[in-house]
């Protein structure tokens, strides 16, 4: 698995750390606060679709139901 992502690992080490993971950790901070709000869940795809319109800034679908 390694050497097929060699290219951008050396890319990493080219730059000497120039670029910094800020965009990396503020993914990270968003996916584990859609798993936190996602823990009454049941199913794996429920969170996978909610992660996917929170991650991906998805449009959100129209409801089915209609509410009075």
């Amino acid at each position: 698995m390694m050497r097929s992502h060699r290219a951008l690992i050396l890319n990493w080490f080219h730059a000497k750390g120039r670029w910094s993971s800020g965009a990396v950790e503020g993914f990270n901070g968003k996916a584990k606060l859609t798993t936190r709000k996602a823990f009454g869940f049941r199913t794996y795809e429920a969170l996978e679709v909610a992660l996917y319109h929170t991650l991906g800034d998805l449009p959100e679908p129209e409801l089915t139901h209609k509410f009075c």
